[in-house]
């Protein structure tokens, strides 16, 4: 568990470290800032397209030979990151990282997930879920102040040491398995691709300001369609390049479909706040990261409770209950104006790191409580292409509510509080629409795991 929670946030981190360091990183290549963007969509796009492929390999090769590979790949384009003296070599490099993060994601969580008794479920999912809900807060802080008192080459050279102990470490820790020959659906591949890739990369370009809404649509009908049409096909392959299987059994799918929802608008957070706290309240970068470690703390301290919780009132109690919480948090985001004291701004942003990672955890274990063993491949990949689809469409859908609030605003293009408060109620929004999910829950859906006795 630690090695993987390990490799975990490596790849977490490196997907949002960088976006502070990219006006040195611009200098450095010569090229303009909004340039830069090139690397972060080439490494988003080479995730979205090869985490489908990621449960065929796994099966093919065997977990072991997989993880380590992806570890050893990852290293080795962070190492080719510090050495590119332009932005294409680095652009390819990143590409190369993202192929490397989207074999690790879903192959290591079917590596630690297989060898878990049920009643070990809980712990090693919290594990498994404090680097998505860490990483993404911490990098922005972390980049700027090591290109600051280092120089951005250093971003990635510090996971050359880290992932060559993984490596290591996989090789003697993950046990050895007998490959599958089954056969390689390359329709599937091809049409998850495009679906998957045209519909991040829509996300990406709907975060920009301003953006260009033809461009969106397009992206986002391709994406669409292929999706659908790759849905169709998965259906009726003989040998699916992913097993839809696991959407059948509803705790799973509860977890998928409502957990995205609510996974869309915590992940507006790290976008949205670093905003309001510098175009509105005029705090510099640092201090605005300064401020979202709350969060991080926030997680930190709700994990030691997290499985007492769950056992005390089970999962369908505890997602209902803590998801008005969550939308409470932004409602208390809504609320602050540049005129409130730091301290109170971390207090309310620590009560929302707190509620967001019992979410998280609790969605995250009840994603695998009915999943049998010989499903746990195709239900790690979906979970995984649900969980990038929602950090992208969260940052998507935090811009998009901004856009929508200038609107409202008689049309000023000019960000201001009340842009910022319209779309953190909408977020609030959005995190009670997923509890009409959670409400399908039976009182005792996932008891064998949590052991809560329902009727609590």
């Amino acid at each position: 568990m630690w090695l993987v929670a390990g490799a975990y946030f490596m790849e977490f981190l490196d997907a949002t470290v960088i976006t502070t360091a990219l006006p040195e990183m611009a200098r450095s290549f010569g090229a303009q800032t909004v340039e830069m963007s090139t690397g972060m969509s080439a490494y988003m796009l080479a995730m979205a397209v090869f985490i489908p492929l990621s449960g065929w390999i796994s099966e093919r090769f065997g977990p072991r030979r997989v993880f380590g590979g992806a570890v050893f790949v990852f290293t080795l384009a962070s190492a080719l990151c510090s050495l590119s003296t332009g932005l294409w070599l680095f652009t390819g490099a990143r590409i190369l990282q993202g192929i490397g993060g989207a074999m690790m994601v879903p192959v290591g969580r079917v590596a630690v997930l297989r060898g878990t008794p049920k009643e070990g479920l809980i712990r090693a999912i919290a594990m498994l879920t404090w680097p998505a809900l860490t990483a993404p807060v911490l990098g922005p802080p972390l980049g700027g102040f090591i290109t600051e008192q280092w120089g951005w080459q250093w971003i990635f050279w510090i996971n050359v040491p880290l992932g060559l102990i993984g490596f290591i470490l996989a090789l003697r820790w993950i046990g050895v398995s007998q490959g599958e020959a089954r056969p390689f659906d390359l329709p599937g591949f091809l049409l998850s691709g495009v679906g998957c890739s045209a519909l991040m990369l829509a996300c990406d370009l709907a975060s920009h300001t301003p953006f260009v809404l033809r461009d969106v649509a397009v992206l986002a009908v391709v994406g669409l369609v292929a999706t659908v049409w790759a849905v169709r096909h998965l259906k009726r392959a003989q040998h699916p390049l992913v097993d839809l299987r696991a959407l059948s059994i509803q705790t799973f799918a509860v977890a998928m479909w409502g957990g995205s929802v609510f996974r869309m608008a915590i992940n507006s957070a790290p976008f949205l706040l670093p905003l309001l706290f510098q175009l509105v309240f005029g705090f510099s970068p640092s201090m605005s990261g300064m401020l979202l470690l709350a969060l991080f703390a926030g997680n930190l301290c709700m994990k030691p409770g997290t499985t007492w919780v769950m056992q005390r009132w089970g999962f369908r109690r505890v997602l209902i209950v803590n998801g008005w919480l969550v939308a409470l948090g932004f409602v208390g985001c809504a609320l602050l104006v540049p005129g409130t004291s730091k301290a109170l701004i971390m207090a309310v942003l620590f009560f929302s790191g707190l509620c967001r990672s019992m979410q998280f955890t609790c969605l995250n274990t009840l994603s695998f409580c009915d999943i049998a063993k010989d499903r746990m491949n195709g239900a790690s990949t979906l979970s995984s292409i649900f969980f990038q689809m929602g950090i992208a469409l969260g940052v998507a859908l935090g811009a998009a509510a901004l856009q929508a609030s200038t609107l409202l605003n008689t049309g000023s293009v000019t960000l201001e509080l009340f842009n910022f408060q319209v779309a953190f109620l909408a977020m609030a929004l959005f995190s009670a629409l997923a509890i009409l999910d959670f409400v399908r829950l039976p009182d005792d859906a996932g008891a064998h795991v949590s052991g809560a006795k329902s009727g609590r």
